[in-house]
């Protein structure tokens, strides 16, 4: 099993959001900071690596016939557990993620990758496969939760120590001191504005490495 190209596929070439655009509900819903965007994406891999070890190692068991409704019961158990948790451990961050905690069952790119890999997968690259997917969708997160409250307030992973625990108190930041904030960049519009705008850079930059990886003289397309 390839784990680099399992990692690239994650992380970036078939990153949920950037490539696959997935799970955009909730994406534009809880990134107005950066500290939502990573607690909820670290939500979204606790679940997307439990639920294709679990499925990875029940594989066998579980006839084609069925399979889909057997995955949607295991991601929802899972789903159940990382909000009580967060209940339990994060109540500041669980009361700001809100609904969008639960409907974390309903996003496509966990049922997705149950489907497409740990269904045909061992346990361990499917367990991976879910970290680096995980991670890709937590990057995603962060990075347009951290646009939008840089140029929304002027700070970065603001209240972080609240919201996840002292321990990620170091992450706070204020860039921007006395910076009054644009209002519409942490509000839905300036969501959409952000995502356009990353995803239109993320095509250009993918456009300039496949054209410098091609020898000279040969057309992209040959």
């Amino acid at each position: 099993m390839n784990y680099s190209r399992i990692a690239r596929d994650g992380l970036w070439d078939n990153n949920v959001v950037f490539a696959q655009m997935l799970a955009l509900c909730p994406l534009l819903a809880v990134t107005s900071s950066a500290t939502n965007g990573l607690g909820m994406g670290l939500a979204t891999t606790a679940v997307l690596i439990g639920s294709n070890t679990l499925i990875s190692a029940l594989r066998r068991f579980i006839s084609a016939e069925v399979r889909i409704p057997v995955y949607i019961v295991f991601i929802a158990t899972l789903v159940t557990l990382v909000d009580m948790s967060l209940n339990a451990w994060a109540h500041d961050l669980y009361k700001v993620l809100g609904l969008f905690i639960a409907l974390i069952v309903v996003n496509c790119a966990i049922l997705g990758r149950a489907e497409s890999f740990a269904a045909k997968n061992p346990v361990a690259s499917s367990a991976f496969d879910g970290l680096m997917m995980g991670l890709g969708f937590t990057l995603a997160l962060v990075l347009i939760g951290g646009v939008r409250e840089v140029l929304g307030s002027g700070t970065l992973f603001a209240q972080a120590h609240l919201l996840l625990g002292q321990s990620f108190a170091f992450l706070e930041m204020t860039l921007i001191p006395e910076y009054k904030g644009f209002l519409l960049m942490i509000l839905p519009p300036g969501g959409f504005l952000v995502v356009g705008c990353l995803l239109a850079g993320k095509r250009v930059l993918d456009k300039r490495l496949a054209e410098k990886s091609q020898p000279d003289g040969v057309p992209q397309n040959a």
